[in-house]
């Protein structure tokens, strides 16, 4: 059917654009209060950029051509296309680099879920070259302020740590470590029974998944195991960057600390984190991100590995949360003037005169009338438009003003 869009792709009509465009506008207004400047990346990427990092499969990404120099796609998520900018095209920038986009995803759906979603929209952040605890709570309270601003209902950040995470999988044998891994990852706790395991290594398993709750319960939970000074640091410094966020933000923030938060792939070396919000009886993902130490290293000439950590919040989950509220735009914005031609002999007049009120301000909105409609039918037009002044203009360029009642 060539009048229907392709099966997981749709039009987004005004008022939708209207509304996303609101989302937008808040967060790029609180990125650039925090200092971070707009890259537009390509959106097609060579597909050995786009899996570099192990964070994206092949079959995620929808492949675009096969070229003698390599295979074609369009991106799946940013942060590699900005990593791979940063380190050569801004090489000689001042460092940290803040970053900051707005951009539509694609994705191929998994298998046997045909007709899902391929086109997403996303914004986010990047903070390049910059490790450390302050590094990680200026991106954590950018991401409490973005989602405070919005007024998000219900939401809250569960944080995790993939390195320490990793250092207490070290436990497991190395052929027994990803199918651990795997469950923790989808949270599947009777995959995670069924496995192979000693009743020791089974016992330890089963307890990663207990590490969830109120930071500082949790953080004296895992002190308290048998760590070696690598595990036990990395303990610190989420207990220091805690306590950091907690005394630099207004009110205590909406924390989980979830050391059982993994992802599928090997992508994050330090914090990770998702944004969520339980409303309406739903689980909404708005946003995720983490640190990814090892990342641009895998685009740079020299292959220097240098710090990064960024987020990305998902638009269409925001747009679905906020619909619930009275935050977003209930109505598309409507004309400030219709300016109609009073005869045939005024239409020059008319386009005028429409001309000089578009310059009168940036933002007005002017429509011109095409003709063809009796008066009656003009003003039920702009009654129905809600179109705020109507403008009768005459050949000699002078003109009478109706005002609309709406």
């Amino acid at each position: 059917m060539i009048y229907q869009p392709p099966a997981g792709a749709r039009d987004l009509l005004p008022l939708e654009v209207v509304q996303k465009a609101w989302i937008n506008d808040h967060l790029q207004r609180i990125f650039r209060q925090y200092g971070y400047s707009r890259i537009v990346t390509s959106t097609i990427e060579w597909l050995d950029t786009l899996t570099a990092g192990g964070a994206i499969q092949p079959s995620t990404v929808i492949q675009l051509q096969d070229k003698s120099e390599g295979t074609l796609g369009l991106r799946p998520e940013i942060t590699a296309s900005i990593a791979r900018a940063a380190v050569t095209r801004m090489a000689g920038n001042i460092y940290p680099q803040r970053l900051c986009y707005r951009a539509n995803v694609f994705r191929n759906p998994p298998k046997n879920h045909d007709g899902s979603q391929l086109e997403f929209y996303q914004a986010g952040v990047e903070l390049l070259f910059a490790g450390g605890v302050i590094a990680d709570t200026e991106i954590l309270l950018l991401l409490a302020n973005c989602l405070e601003d919005l007024g998000i209902p219900d939401w809250q950040i569960l944080l995790g740590d993939a390195g320490l995470t990793h250092l207490l999988l070290s436990a497991f044998p190395v052929d027994q470590r990803e199918q651990v891994r795997y469950c923790l990852a989808n949270l599947d706790r009777i995959a995670l029974e069924k496995l192979d395991l000693d009743s020791d290594l089974k016992a330890k398993a089963l307890s990663l998944f207990e590490l969830r709750g109120e930071p500082e319960t949790v953080l004296e939970k895992v002190a308290s195991l048998d760590l070696d000074p690598t595990a036990a640091a990395t303990v610190e410094n989420l207990r220091s960057l805690i306590n950091l966020l907690n005394q630099s933000h207004n009110k205590p923030l909406p924390l989980t600390l979830d050391l059982s938060l993994l992802k599928t792939f090997d992508y994050y070396t330090g914090i990770i984190f998702e944004a969520v919000s339980f409303h309406d009886n739903q689980c909404y993902l708005l946003g995720q991100g983490g640190r990814y130490d090892n990342l641009l290293g895998l685009y740079h000439p020299q292959k220097t590995a240098t710090p990064g950590i960024g987020f990305s919040l998902n638009i269409e989950d925001l747009h679905a949360v906020l619909m619930t509220t009275e935050q977003l735009p209930q109505q598309a914005p409507a004309s400030d003037w219709l300016v109609v031609a009073a005869s045939e002999s005024a239409q020059v007049a008319a386009f005028r005169h429409a001309e000089t009120l578009r310059n009168s301000a940036p933002e007005i909105r002017v429509e011109l009338d095409l003709g063809d409609r009796d008066q009656a039918a003009i003003k039920e037009y702009a009654s129905t438009c809600r179109i705020k002044n109507i403008v009768w203009v005459k050949p000699d360029g002078k003109f009478i003003v109706e005002s609309c009642a709406n």
